[in-house]
């Protein structure tokens, strides 16, 4: 293990072998590694034999992009890539974007916060080339970029497609969003009016209830149906106020049928307990990898035979975030960001990457961002997708 963090501080170059004329292009991918936290200044491993979990998400989306890396090599793919600690203490971020040996990357790839998302986003742009944004679950806040991608879906994202889901499915249900006081709940449901507005179809009856933070069963069954189904929607992306809700509709469920729309932040939850039995509780994610395939399954046990464990959602998404637009970049070369919304090459999940334009009068293309969500059913125990 030492022996592999010390290459990645190092910023270790991966030189493809293949046709030595053919051109190579190259690839930064930047995680959150920790590798000061990790070695002390004698090369000497911190922990001990333990593994703190914070290292983990950084670590498995790294090591899975390194697996589809190696696959490459194995082809003779003509790629240069170079990995960084994005969490480093010896070198800003800002100086491993201006060094000199990526005077002339041509895909930026990470797994960054929003502070981390803008300095990359901001550096792609100068270069003219993609940025891939493959953790971050919203914009950053950054506009007027074309080489910008939003991987993993915005919160407004997902309620348009929430939106869409019910009325295609629960049009004549009772629909109510049960909420607390936030800031961030009172911009859900300023999405969910706003798409009111603009919906092509019949808008929704939707009811916002403010239950607060902590509830008695009385104050939440007042806003339920014992005669018709009510859906309800989780209105915050506070997982203990998720998780409170799920467990209080369960146990009413039987005197009042319900359906529970979850949020994103939900995708890593366990929401099979008992708890939560009789309970339709569906939540909308960009990425699944529920259903095994022989690569998956490939993929995971040698990683099983390298770490004593299993591997994360994050490993996976570090594997096909790295696979599938390495490949994309191995075919349009230096047009890759003319050909980011391009369908095919998937490997685990169906991206539907589209421009956003933030501002319709002018019509600026702000970034690309992944529209495709699946939505996930967990029922008794049991996990389905549609």
């Amino acid at each position: 293990m030492r022996n592999r963090f010390i290459l990645i501080v190092l910023s270790f170059l991966v030189a493809f072998s293949g046709n030595a004329q053919a051109q190579r292009q190259k690839i930064a991918l930047f995680a959150p590694l920790y590798l000061d936290s990790a070695f002390d200044v004698s090369g000497n491993y911190r922990f001990s034999s333990s593994f703190p979990k914070f290292l983990n998400p950084g670590i498995e989306f790294y090591q899975g992009a390194q697996a589809a890396f190696d696959s490459l090599a194995k082809v003779g793919a003509p790629l240069e890539v170079y990995v960084y600690d994005s969490r480093s203490r010896n070198r800003s971020l800002t100086q491993q974007v201006n060094s000199p040996e990526l005077e002339n990357v041509d895909l930026i790839i990470g797994h960054s916060n929003t502070s981390e998302v803008r300095i990359l986003a901001d550096a792609a742009a100068k270069k003219k080339i993609p940025f891939i944004s493959a953790t971050l679950p919203n914009d950053a806040g950054i506009i007027n970029n074309p080489y910008y991608l939003v991987l993993n879906s915005t919160l407004r994202t997902h309620t348009e497609n929430i939106y869409q889901y019910l009325q295609k499915y629960h049009s004549r249900d009772r629909i109510v969003v049960l909420r607390k006081p936030g800031t961030q709940e009172d911009q859900l449901k300023e999405y969910f009016q706003d798409i009111a507005k603009t919906t092509s179809s019949t808008p929704l009856k939707l009811q916002f209830v403010d239950i607060g933070s902590e509830w008695d069963y009385a104050r939440l069954t007042k806003a339920l149906d014992s005669t018709r189904r009510t859906v309800c929607i989780a209105g915050s992306l506070d997982e203990n106020f998720g998780l409170a809700l799920a467990e209080s509709l369960a146990d009413v469920n039987s005197t009042y049928p319900v359906t529970l729309i979850g949020m994103p932040t939900w995708d890593g939850l366990n929401l099979s307990r008992s708890e939560y039995k009789g309970l339709e509780i569906i939540y909308t994610t960009p990425f699944f990898y529920g259903r095994p395939t022989a690569l998956s399954t490939k993929i995971s046990n040698d990683f099983i035979a390298r770490v004593d464990g299993r591997p994360t959602d994050m490993y996976y998404r570090g594997y096909e975030t790295a696979l599938r637009f390495a490949l994309l970049l191995l075919d349009t070369k230096r047009d890759m960001a003319s050909n980011l919304t391009r369908k095919g090459n998937y490997i685990f999940t169906q991206f539907d990457i589209q421009p956003v334009f933030l501002n319709k009068q002018n019509m600026t293309l702000d970034y690309f961002e992944n529209k495709k969500l699946y939505f996930v059913k967990v029922f008794n125990g049991n996990k389905t997708v549609q």
